[in-house]
């Protein structure tokens, strides 16, 4: 009999006449509709001890259990995989992560992380509620690239994660965007959700979390600007979906930017062009401000030089 987390909930009088599927994908929000409804077709959700469609309405006071089937176990091994260090201690680690390398391992993508490069890097890493996330501490996306810091110890995990859930890092990333911007400097306040059709996807929606970013004008080309992005909260996609919602979507972004896809393809961007080119925390023992930079990567210099060159753009 294979292992299951079984967690249950009880439906608010907010709630009222919600369909059970969107009602739980509101509860589970790291969880797809898809992943729920199948779920509830499999006989793993029960509402008061009995099974219903996913399309019951649900009432408040009812009681939902949900079982969540445990996936196999992966195995973390140590991957020879080159690794940019920009600093460390016996405390933290940063790294200067290079695009295309995904964070940490997770069903369908089990090895070639860059959790796997860190357990060869370093023997001793922070333990997490997340077994396959040891040390890390926050995450990049994939395809973004730039300054990432990894806890070496449990007391470094715990005092940097609570910087983060304060807002007291400093996160700033570059982006190249597709369009000109207007205006030099600007702020959005939008709240981020669940797409509510696509739900791999975030969106700017009134029901969403609370999302604040600021940019700043680096450089204008024909088509596109370089700018500075800096994040006041930490929201999943914020900036590329902030900057979608603008008009000025990330060049390269497959999920959201689909109005720069014509020119990404022309000055042959194949990811897209976000980088998290500065970090600054204080240090979990020493209590030192410290600010690390990872330099603009090859592939977004290119990017950079080719807008700049009239013939192409």
């Amino acid at each position: 009999m294979s292992e299951e987390i079984v967690k249950t909930v009880r439906v608010d009088p907010a709630d009222f006449d919600k369909r059970l599927d969107l009602y739980l994908v509101e509860k589970f929000p790291k969880m797809s509709r898809t992943q729920i409804q199948s779920l509830i077709k499999e006989g793993h959700v029960l509402i008061d001890g009995k099974l219903r469609k996913a399309h019951f309405l649900v009432k408040p006071g009812q009681g939902v259990e949900v079982c969540i089937p445990v996936p196999k176990k992966i195995e973390l091994l140590p991957e020879d995989i080159p690794l940019e260090v920009l600093y460390e201690d016996e405390d933290i680690l940063v790294i200067n992560k290079q695009p295309g390398l995904v964070v940490h391992p997770a069903p369908g993508h089990r090895e070639h992380t860059l959790v796997n490069a860190i357990l060869h890097h370093c023997q001793q890493l922070a333990t997490t509620d997340d077994p396959l996330r040891p040390g890390i501490v926050h995450r990049l996306d994939k395809d973004t690239s730039g300054c990432l810091i990894v806890a070496k110890r449990e007391e470094g995990l715990r005092k940097v994660g609570v910087q983060f859930e304060k807002r007291k890092v400093m996160k700033q990333y570059l982006a190249l965007v597709w369009g000109k911007m207007r205006s030099l400097k600007g702020e959005l306040e939008l709240a981020i959700g669940r797409h509510p059709v696509d739900r791999k996807k975030m969106a700017v929606i009134p029901t969403g979390k609370s999302a604040h970013t600021t940019f700043e004008v680096v450089e204008k080309f024909n088509e596109a600007t370089l700018v500075k992005v800096f994040l006041k909260t930490g929201r999943t996609h914020q900036i590329r979906v902030h900057m979608a919602h603008l008009g000025h979507p990330v060049l390269g972004d497959e999920g959201y930017g689909k109005r720069g896809k014509e020119l990404s393809e022309k000055i042959g961007i194949s990811r897209q062009m976000l980088h998290a080119a500065q970090i600054g925390i204080t240090h979990p023992v020493k209590n030192e401000w410290m600010l690390f930079t990872a330099p603009m990567p090859e592939d977004m210099k290119k990017a950079v030089e080719r807008l700049k060159d009239s013939s192409v753009v």
